[in-house]
C-alpha cells in the first residue's frame, strides 16, 4: 500500500525531544549542513514525515549520502554527524568489526 499525505504523522519527535512539523524542518536551500539540520532530516524520515526520496530530492542529496547521516546517527547519535570527527568514528567502527 502507498502511503499519501493522509496516512502521514503530523509531526515527529526531533533529534533533541522537541516536536517537529514539515514547516520546522531545514529550508530546501539549505547549504550549510549542521549536525541539528542533518538530525532534523533522518528523525524526520524515520518518523514517516518525509520518505528517503523526499529528502533526497528536497535537499538535492544523494541515497549515499543520506544512508551516511542514518547511519551516524544509529552508530554514534547526532555526534556521528560532526565531519571534523568522522575519520574518528570510522577507525572506531572499523577497529570494532575486524575479526581477529
Amino acid at each position: 500500500m502507498l502511503q499519501t499525505e493522509n496516512m502521514r504523522p503530523a509531526g515527529v519527535t526531533g533529534p533533541l525531544g522537541e516536536r517537529l512539523t514539515i514547516n520546522d524542518l531545514p529550508s530546501r536551500d539549505t547549504s550549510r549542513w549542521v549536525i541539528r539540520r542533518k538530525a532534523e532530516v533522518v528523525a524526520a524520515v524515520n518518523g514517516g514525515l518525509l520518505t528517503i526520496q523526499e529528502a533526497c530530492d528536497r535537499y538535492d542529496l544523494t541515497l549515499e549520502e543520506f544512508a551516511s547521516w542514518q547511519r551516524a546517527v544509529d552508530r554514534d547519535g547526532m555526534q556521528g554527524l560532526r565531519a571534523t570527527r568522522i575519520q574518528q568514528y570510522r577507525r572506531k567502527h572499523e577497529k570494532r568489526n575486524r575479526i581477529p
